[in-house]
């Protein structure tokens, strides 16, 4: 028979009178997930203090539902689409871009460039706010449209978060749409990139989306491990030569950290 775990409803007295503890269990299991990318079926064990068995049981259903997938390669179980979904859907009802626009301003003006807020959705990205700098030459504002995500560096960014089961789906052919001739046209080509942007942290677009014009982009940390949001800046290509783009990048790592502390 197990032990009730230290924060076990039993030993709460703010608890519910009756409490579940199968979904008690599920509950942790999720809430555990906001603190980690992955987990394993020992650590689920261990965590909830529970045998081996139970815990995939726990795991099958939160699978079953879309709340969790487990990485064939791995085996590891990481955050589900019904979870992902359900954090986007309350990012939006929370009016994400209202949050940002401050945080977007101060980067742009700190930067001298034109600073987008991004989400992807499918195979393509879509520019939610945006923060324009005063100078004359600049990159316009991108609001409102969708543009294919392995040609920007924001979908870069947000695909190097996916599986490889996941980013198959999305893009299921060897062949990738070219917006200008310097997009990526192989799948093959965008995974290489894919695992270069996981070591830097941050992705680089160079003349892929449009002639002239270069961006890096960092993802907006999430409590689910699985990001949906990212800020770029964007500028003509020879106001961000190579030695610029880490520099960059910091800054918008640290607007996006201030940001994922406002949106929770």
């Amino acid at each position: 028979m197990q032990k009730p775990s230290p924060d076990s409803p039993s030993r709460d007295p703010n608890a519910p009178q009756y409490p579940i503890e199968s979904v008690d269990n599920a509950l942790k299991l999720l809430l555990l997930l906001g603190d980690t990318a992955e987990l394993r079926l020992t650590e689920v064990s261990r965590h909830l203090g529970v045998a081996s068995s139970t815990a995939h049981r726990l795991l099958a259903m939160l699978q079953w539902r879309g709340f969790v997938r487990q990485d064939k390669r791995t085996k590891t179980y990481v955050p589900g689409p019904a979870l992902t979904s359900i954090t986007f859907s309350i990012m939006q009802r929370m009016d994400v871009p209202r949050l940002a626009q401050p945080i977007l301003d101060e980067l742009s003006a700190s930067l001298g460039e034109t600073v987008h807020l991004g989400s992807l959705e499918g195979h393509l990205t879509r520019f939610l706010a945006v923060s324009e700098p005063s100078v004359a030459v600049r990159v316009a504002s991108r609001i409102g449209k969708s543009l294919p995500a392995h040609c920007t560096s924001t979908g870069k960014v947000l695909l190097s978060e996916l599986a490889a089961e996941e980013l198959h789906r999305i893009f299921p052919s060897e062949s990738l749409t070219q917006v200008t001739p310097h997009s990526l046209s192989r799948r093959s080509e965008l995974e290489k990139q894919l695992a270069k942007i996981r070591k830097d942290g941050y992705a680089v677009n160079r003349e892929e989306s449009e002639d002239g014009v270069a961006s890096v982009a960092v993802v907006v940390p999430t409590h689910t491990g699985h990001a949906r949001l990212a800020i770029n800046a964007s500028a003509p290509v020879h106001r961000l030569p190579v030695k610029s783009v880490k520099p960059t990048a910091q800054a918008l790592s640290e607007a996006a950290s201030r940001l994922s502390n406002l949106i929770g």
